[in-house]
């Protein structure tokens, strides 16, 4: 009796590029990690103010939001292999620039300008792109584990960047995640391709018989991305979406990323323990991201976003009860479940973008995006003029929780999408 062997299914190419994606942002997720830390040092050798170094801070969290819909409207005209590997030589540049510079406008064009630029081409409208062109199947979960490749950078550099800053010195630590960077340029261009018809595929989980065709690039990247906010931005699903993204930034990367090691050390924490403190929020994000991709492809998007927000809210206004010289075990608490939501918000509010935008929902949530980094560069500057003025972060805490429960209430108010709203994409 002959038995029949079935060969063992192939790897689908779109998992191979979600990899290759996933170290991409690793490593431009680096330098995302140095602002809390290097505050300090770069006080003590040069005697600039918080608020002067937040003021770099909240240059990069600008620009890390503005381009990332042109990048996407980029990467449909020129493709996700160009602008990745080009974004991430321009963050090697910027951080291996900040070793020669002596003046706090140096700062601001290094730290603030070509890294925000680098980082923001490859921000979150890359990984919405790379999973809405690849994935139709596993979506949202692709998703949530790009989201995490941020925080998953955050674990691998923090702890490392905080303890070369101590120990050698924070021109080592910009250096290393220069090197980083350019390392992972030759695996962009090895392993990303474009578009699924590159390697004559479709999506994967497309529907059997769908069609194997590239579409045309489209000129005018610029135009594009601006013809599609100006259409997004007649709606009232845009500005929910937009206004709980700003305070979804102004409470995450701009206030506890950028102020979170320099309001321990305030308590007497040491840098480096309050750092991997901050690098454990990066741990149990991947868990949340991952299990919140899980989630929106189950669950209502908008239900949600307004629990993860609620609940972000209760905790910062818990956070400046936590702080003492040691680490307690309430404050464990806060690092677990602050890590969980951290980004849990992303796979949410792209799937809301895609059902309501449709094809231009990567673009509609670049600018989405962009008002995250808005907000995220507004809590920077405020919370480090806070701690120069009245010499702590409480007011800036409570504040955020307060904001925090605005999204709530805005992400609840969006309305079911029927269906996309047609966007002009020429």
């Amino acid at each position: 009796m002959t038995v029949e062997t079935r060969p063992a299914p192939k790897l689908h190419r779109a998992w191979l590029i979600a990899g290759a994606a996933f170290v991409a942002l690793l490593a431009s997720a680096g330098f995302r990690s140095a602002p809390g830390v290097l505050i300090d040092p770069l006080h003590q050798e040069f005697g600039w103010s918080t608020a002067t170094i937040s003021s770099a801070v909240s240059v990069n969290l600008v620009l890390y939001g503005l381009f990332a819909p042109f990048a996407a409207a980029l990467m449909e005209r020129f493709g996700i292999r160009r602008v990745s590997a080009t974004a991430l030589f321009v963050i090697a540049l910027g951080a291996a620039g900040t070793v020669f510079m002596t003046a706090s406008w140096q700062l601001i064009l290094c730290w603030g300008v070509l890294i925000g630029a680098g980082t923001g081409s490859m921000a979150m409208s890359f990984a919405a792109t790379v999973a809405a062109r690849w994935f139709v199947r596993s979506r949202g979960v692709v998703t949530g584990v790009l989201t995490a490749a941020g925080a998953t950078g955050q674990l691998i550099f923090l702890p490392l960047i905080a303890n070369l800053a101590v120990g050698s010195g924070w021109r080592t630590a910009s250096l290393v995640i220069a090197i980083a960077a350019l390392a992972v340029v030759p695996v962009v261009l090895l392993l990303i391709r474009d578009h699924p018809a590159d390697v004559g595929t479709t999506a994967y989980g497309a529907p059997a018989g769908a069609e194997v065709a590239r579409p045309a690039p489209k000129s005018g990247s610029a135009r594009r991305a601006l013809s599609v906010l100006k259409t997004a931005a007649r709606t009232r699903t845009f500005w929910l979406l937009a206004v709980g993204f700003a305070i979804c930034g102004a409470t995450t990367n701009g206030l506890v990323g950028t102020h979170f090691v320099p309001a321990a050390h305030d308590h007497g924490m040491p840098q480096t323990t309050a750092a991997g403190l901050l690098a454990l929020v990066g741990v149990f994000d991947v868990v949340g991201t991952i299990f919140s991709g899980w989630l929106t492809d189950r669950v209502d998007p908008r239900i949600l976003l307004g629990i993860y927000y609620a609940l972000r809210g209760l905790s910062l206004a818990m956070l400046p009860q936590l702080f003492t010289d040691s680490v307690q075990p309430s404050m464990w608490a806060f690092i677990l479940f602050y890590g969980l939501d951290w980004v849990a918000t992303v796979p949410p509010t792209v799937a809301l973008c895609v059902r309501a935008f449709g094809e231009a929902g990567p673009i509609v949530f670049g600018w989405v995006f962009a008002c995250h980094q808005l907000g995220a560069a507004f809590a920077a500057s405020a919370a480090g003029l806070v701690r120069d003025q009245l010499g702590n972060y409480t007011l800036a805490w409570y504040s955020a929780a307060v904001l925090a429960i605005i999204a709530s209430v805005a992400s609840l108010a969006v309305k079911r999408a029927k269906k996309p709203v047609p966007v002009s994409v020429n």
